[in-house]
């Protein structure tokens, strides 16, 4: 099958320009102008054309910090990978790299590659990869690092808080191995036994409420960490770091600190809702809806994270998409926050949010939306340039946009099995009119045409340091 996007304004990380895509057998074989008129129309049956005048032309979105179907053992995320990829599609992203949660103590990192494969698998409908996660560190372990890679999973997670939180012994024997097989470490950066102290102490105040979770964790006890990360990266001799979910001006300051030192091989990631949304949500009547980790902090923080994106201090944009139903699972919390599971929607928003909150609004430019939803993640991330580009031989996963459209984002609006969106009420600049992965229309208008288990598994290569 062939398909042509025809009239469209095409945006790269670095270029602009009117012109036609032609998809033949899932790739892009041709980008030009008037490509129609070159075609031999009887060929192989014709060609499909989809008209995008007037409209912007983007790599389909790569979302890299993702928790489908994530068990906490409390509670469940209550997007599958066929719920949460719908989502993602038709919010512009037509690959994700998910986060497997902690398997049982002592497993290999196999153990969960074997249990996500068969959560994903006949569910996804867009293009899926995994992180690996390190809950302990052994000689078994480092070996293993290496096989995963060999397996398609070139990065690991770790964390710095939570049950299964690595020491600092453990953290450097980690990045050396990793630099050693080119692979990239990203980590959850958060000062576990601060955070453990004031959490305890709010309780036995009595001080409970939603405020308290972001009280209990500072962005200095989040900053402090990402400064530990970054010199035990340097110690490992320059080991690649991805910091996860970077949420406060105190942590971007560390890291402009460390290159300014000279350090090389740091990755960050910021996500829509440090961007857009306040610590005065935790002030609200459904504050629940909004308790996640790190947690939402102040306008200055804000700010600062969208000149973060401006001048490339920050490379991309995520999500850590992990849904709760507010009517259900987060009102396990409405007595105490620490009984909250934490996490929220978000992959359906993304692309729209950074559009209109941010390109539309001149805080950036369409330039470095697409560097930071498109082309980084998969470039950092061992994808590229099948995902995340416009180029002859990418996979043609495209994203057609209307600049002129807009709506107010609402619930029903979404497409994923969670009861809320943060972002109610929001009016949006631009509308997403069509999603295709790999040449097939999977997204027209809020109709969405896939088919559940039509995503393939990313087998994903080296970092591209």
């Amino acid at each position: 099958m062939r398909t042509i996007i025809k009239n469209g304004h095409i945006f790269t990380e670095a270029e602009d320009y009117q012109g036609d895509i032609l998809i033949e057998n899932e790739k892009i074989v041709c980008i030009g102008r008037n490509l129609m008129q070159d075609m031999d129309m009887n060929r192989n049956g014709g060609v499909e054309v989809i008209d995008a005048e007037g409209c912007y032309v983007l790599p389909g979105a790569v979302d890299v910090h993702t928790h489908m179907d994530l068990d906490v053992g409390t509670a469940r995320a209550v997007d599958d990978f066929y719920d949460g990829t719908v989502a993602a599609v038709c919010g512009g992203t037509t690959a994700i790299v998910d986060h497997m949660a902690f398997g049982p103590a002592g497993v290999p990192l196999h153990y969960q590659f074997e249990a996500y494969k068969k959560l994903a698998q006949g569910k996804a409908v867009i293009d899926y990869g995994f992180h690996g996660t390190a809950q302990h560190v052994d000689d078994e372990i480092l070996a293993e690092l290496e096989t995963m890679a060999s397996d398609g999973i070139p990065s690991v997670k770790v964390y710095l808080t939570y049950g299964f939180k690595l020491n600092d012994a453990e953290v450097y024997r980690i990045l050396k191995k990793m630099k050693e097989i080119g692979g990239v470490t990203a980590f959850h950066c958060e000062n576990h036994d601060v955070i453990e102290y004031l959490k305890q102490k709010y309780r036995d105040e009595g001080c409970t409420a939603p405020i308290y979770h972001a009280l209990s964790r500072p962005a200095l006890a989040e900053a402090e960490a990402v400064g530990r990360v970054l010199k035990l990266a340097l110690l490992a001799g320059d080991a690649p770091v991805y910091i996860v979910h970077l949420s406060c001006k105190e942590s971007l300051d560390a890291v402009r600190e460390a290159r300014r030192r000279g350090q090389k091989n740091i990755f960050v990631e910021t996500c829509p809702q440090y961007l857009v949304l306040t610590e005065e949500c935790y002030r609200r009547e459904d504050a629940l809806k909004y308790i996640m980790s790190p947690p939402l902090r102040t306008q200055e923080d804000c700010e600062a994270l969208w000149e973060g994106l401006a001048d490339g201090s920050i490379q991309v944009v995520a999500t850590d998409h992990c849904p709760f139903h507010y009517g259900r699972e987060k009102q396990m919390g409405k007595d105490d926050f620490t009984a909250c599971p934490n996490g929220a929607p978000g992959v359906e928003e993304r692309l729209s949010l950074l559009y209109s909150e941010g390109a539309a609004k001149g805080r950036i430019s369409m330039h470095q939306l697409v560097k930071a939803l498109c082309t980084e993640p998969a470039r950092i991330y061992g994808m590229y340039p099948e995902k995340g580009a416009i180029l002859p031989g990418a996979d043609g996963d495209l994203v057609i946009l209307d600049p002129k459209g807009a709506y107010v984002l609402t619930q029903e609006r979404m497409h994923g099995a969670v009861d809320y969106t943060c972002y109610e009420g929001f009016r949006i600049q631009g509308e997403i009119r069509k999603v295709l992965q790999r040449g097939r229309v999977l997204v027209d208008g809020q109709r969405f045409l896939g088919e559940r288990g039509g995503g393939r598994f990313i087998r994903r290569g080296a970092c591209l340091l």
